[in-house]
Parts: structure tokens; C-alpha cells; sequence
């Protein structure tokens, strides 16, 4: 899995950063799953090598603007590229109705199928192959954090054993490959599961939307491989940062330490930082949490 920032700023777009759009690349074939999606967001997408047609999930934080003013763009540019893949957008409570009006009153429609699910804290999808659960966070409008758990996968089947052993190749092997239990032919019974090497423990990332410093936080990333969580300001803001429902480089790095997270990424900046404010900010969150990296627009992070 890869995440590739398409905007790193909070509030407002700066000459050094869009706002708020991250793209999860979730397999080799490209399949991937949005995270917020500021004004422009389409223009970011399209300076980098991901596909609109690969595009499947968007996951919206919240309804401020730099969260959702880039939706009618990009979903009515995918409909002009004759996209026929079907999209499914979740968000919290008045996302329908935003969408809704938007394409409404603008003339504008998709050609392809369109799901908006309004969510509740909780899980909100199971494929199979990821859960995942929105929690809620403490921002000054609905606001939810979104952790992503990839289901681990089975070892591998040991074919070599199974053919010494006299069991023939077949549709079963499939089930096998699952670890469930078979019945051939002959009458035997194979289990599956005594034939699997280990298997291999599935990835949890954690994604925050806006929120100053709560104790929902702690569940949200507890083990994550990784978290993307916002530092719109600098440690000596804390005041002014949680009375907007924000929170500081230092909190965020506290959330991360104390969550037992193997590595965060920063960002959502105010528009007040620019490119030499980077290694300050950094430091200050390295100063509590050491493995902080710091976003910045078209970054790309390999989920290990």
C-alpha cells in the first residue's frame, strides 16, 4: 500500500501547498481510495500517475471546505473521461446533500453508478480484504478519523506436500488456499489449514480528520503501522489550535507515542508556514514521537 499526499494544507491552498487530498493505493493493480478531497484536488491528481478510472472509495472527514470543495470537479470530470467504474462516497451527516445540490444546480450529472453512504461512528465497510471503522473526533462540525485494517492473509498452500501426499490438483485447492476443509473424491478429508504456511499479518494505517487532542484518538491508532494526523500549528499555539478543534506538532506526536503507532506523518500546515518552517516543525514533533516524517504535496509513503 502506498499513500500519495495530493494536498498538505489546512484552511486554504498556499503558492507551496494544496488543501487536504490524500490518495491510499491499496495493490499493485491501482485500485485506490481517497481521503478528503480539497478544491483542485482533480489538478493534483492529474500531476501524478494515479488513474480517476482506478479511483473506487472516497472516505470525506468532514464538511469544511478544504475537505469537500473539490468533489463536483472531480466527479463530474470523471464522468466527461467516460469512466464507467462504479464510486462510493462516505462522510458524515449533509455530504448527500452537498453533492446533491452541487450537481444540481450546476447542470451537471455522473454517468457512471454513485453511492453516498452518511456515516456513523463504527465500521462502515468490510470487503474482505480491509475493514474499516470511523471514529469520531473533536473538531467544531462532525468530524471522524478512519482506520483502515487490512485482513491478514493466509500463508501459502503447500502444493509439494499435497501432491506427495496423492491429493490432485483441483477447484478444491482454492478452499484449501483458505484453510478450509475438503472432501475428495476417494472420501478423504483435507484440511486446509494443516497444509498453509504463516500467514501474514494485514496493515493498519489510521487517518485523522481535523481534531484538537480527545480520547477517541487513542483507539483510532492504537498499533498503526502508520497515522497521518494533522499539526496545523506549532507547539507554542496550543491554545489557539484546540479552540479551533486542532491540534499542535507535540500533540499530535503525544497521540502517536502514546497510541503505541510504529510511525506518523504530519500534515494539514496552516497556510502561515512555509518551506523553512519545516524542519522546526519537525523537530518539534521528533522531539516526542522520533519516527515523524512531514508531508508535503505529491509525497509518496509505502505502508510497512
Amino acid at each position: 500500500m502506498q499513500l500519495t499526499f495530493l494536498g498538505t494544507g489546512g484552511g486554504a491552498p498556499s503558492l507551496q501547498r494544496n488543501v487536504t487530498a490524500i490518495a491510499l493505493t491499496l495493490s499493485a493493480r491501482g485500485d485506490t481510495w481517497l481521503f478528503d478531497c480539497g478544491e483542485a484536488t482533480q489538478h493534483q491528481f492529474m500531476r501524478t500517475a494515479l488513474k480517476p478510472g482506478k479511483l473506487q472509495k472516497i472516505f470525506i472527514t468532514h464538511l469544511h471546505g478544504d475537505h469537500i470543495f473539490g468533489l463536483p470537479g472531480l466527479l463530474t470530470s470523471r464522468s466527461m473521461a467516460g469512466i464507467p467504474e462504479p464510486l462510493t462516497i462516505y462522510g458524515p451527516k449533509g455530504i448527500r446533500q452537498f453533492i446533491d445540490t452541487a450537481l444540481s444546480l450546476s447542470g451537471s450529472y455522473t454517468s457512471y453508478p454513485l453511492e453516498i453512504i452518511e456515516i456513523e461512528a463504527g465500521e462502515i465497510l468490510d470487503n474482505g480484504e480491509f475493514r474499516v471503522i470511523a471514529y469520531p473526533l473533536n473538531h467544531v462540525v462532525e468530524c471522524y478519523g478512519y482506520r483502515i485494517e487490512q485482513h491478514d492473509k493466509p500463508g501459502f498452500l503447500d502444493a509439494p506436500r499435497l501432491k506427495a501426499e496423492g491429493v490432485p490438483r483441483g477447484p478444491w485447492y482454492q478452499d484449501l488456499k483458505q484453510g478450509k476443509r475438503v472432501r475428495l473424491e476417494d472420501g478423504r478429508e483435507i484440511n486446509g489449514a494443516e497444509y498453509l504456511g504463516p500467514a501474514t499479518k494485514g496493515k493498519v494505517l489510521a487517518i485523522f480528520g481535523d481534531t484538537a487532542p480527545t480520547a477517541a484518538a487513542i483507539p483510532l491508532a492504537a498499533g498503526a503501522d502508520l497515522i497521518v494526523h494533522e499539526t496545523t500549528l506549532e507547539a507554542a499555539m496550543a491554545e489557539k489550535a484546540n479552540g479551533r478543534g486542532h491540534s499542535t506538532t507535540v500533540q499530535a506526536a503525544e497521540l502517536a507515542k502514546q497510541a503505541g503507532a510504529k510511525r506518523m506523518i504530519a500534515t494539514h500546515f496552516s497556510s502561515r508556514y512555509v518551506s523553512q518552517d519545516r524542519e522546526r516543525l519537525l523537530a518539534e514533533c521528533r522531539s516526542v514521537f522520533a519516527a515523524t516524517e512531514l508531508a508535503h504535496d505529491f509525497a509518496v509513503f509505502t505502508v510497512e
